[in-house]
């Protein structure tokens, strides 16, 4: 058996592409649909609520910002980012994607415990009616209530970013955030749309070609890579061989599959977990694959939920037999 350590360096494109996505949020203005029948919400009192016209609200993997419009004055989704500016010293509260603050220190308005799970919780601020609550149990908050015994309201974000349910106000009493919910889509087509998604993102880097100078070939056995993964996020890999260093190169992962990837610790159980691996453990490789003189490996890093959290991959070990 041979250990060939392969000498690896931090994966510049994974900072870069977090570096890219810090901006694009830096600069967003509202990422809420502009089709005519995705941005609206609707009251019986006061009528259409407009997410996109003062094109500040934006949805994030924690929370949302901005103010809506409406017949009644602004509908303000966070003391931080209301049309008169940052007003978190006098009235501290949001709308959270996820649990919001329940430090009471927290007076900024963010929702440092989002989860980016698409259930809204916290409380939005009209003028001339008052508070206006996202979620019947907002105990995740600081000062939240649980009333859904008398109440059932929530705001759901799906997975192609459109929102759902109904929001309460005790002047205007239910909001609906998508005409499906009431079935009235046939008579008023309305709905608020985002292009947030609760998704992961991912890199890929490709390795150069490793020879195993064994003429027959060796036959790979696992890999081990080394490095730092943070929680929710995953390193897993594809192989390719080849009896020729040029190639072909065809990467593939369980299975022989283009479309799965080798992220499960020994003993190999044919299919890759989620998760994987983590560092320092040995990931089985199908010895279906055969062997070849020539290895190349893709390695794949998905990022958290949030998109704030990446794995990084300093050191590779293959593992091979003749």
């Amino acid at each position: 058996m041979k250990a060939f350590r392969v000498a690896w360096w931090i994966l510049v494109a994974v900072a870069l592409l977090f570096g890219l996505l810090a901006a694009l949020r830096v600069g967003a203005a509202t990422n809420i649909s502009p089709t005519s029948t995705d941005h609206f919400a609707w009251d019986d009192v006061d009528g259409w609520w407009d997410f996109y016209s003062t094109d500040s609200v934006t949805v994030y993997g924690t929370r949302i910002e901005g103010y809506a419009s409406s017949s009644v004055g602004d509908i303000s989704l966070d003391c931080a980012t209301t049309r008169g500016g940052n007003i978190c010293a006098t009235s501290n509260y949001g709308v959270c994607n996820g649990p919001g603050p329940k430090d009471p220190t927290n007076l900024d308005g963010t929702c440092d415990s989002g989860d980016a799970s698409g259930e809204l919780t916290g409380y939005a601020w009209n003028d001339t009616i008052g508070w206006i609550s996202f979620n019947c149990d907002n105990t995740s908050h600081e000062g939240g209530t649980n009333y859904c015994a008398t109440s059932t309201s929530t705001v759901t974000i799906d997975t192609n970013g459109n929102f759902s349910g109904y929001a309460w106000n005790d002047i205007v009493g239910w909001i609906s955030f998508n005409c499906a919910d009431p079935n009235v889509c046939g008579t008023s087509n309305y709905k608020v749309t985002t292009s947030w998604r609760a998704t992961s993102t991912f890199a890929y880097v490709e390795s150069s070609v490793f020879d195993t100078q064994l003429s027959g070939g060796g036959v790979l056995q696992s890999i081990v890579w080394q490095g730092s993964q943070p929680a929710e996020t995953s390193v897993d890999f594809q192989v390719a061989t080849s009896s020729s260093p040029s190639g072909p190169w065809t990467f593939v992962g369980p299975g022989g599959s283009s479309l799965f990837y080798y992220g499960a610790e020994c003993p190999f159980a044919g299919t890759s977990i989620p998760s994987g691996a983590g560092p320092n453990k040995a990931i089985c490789i199908d010895k279906n694959i055969g062997a070849a003189r020539y290895v190349r490996y893709k390695v794949r890093l998905r990022s958290n939920l949030l998109q704030t959290q990446t794995p990084s991959v300093e050191d590779v070990i293959l593992i091979w037999t003749r």
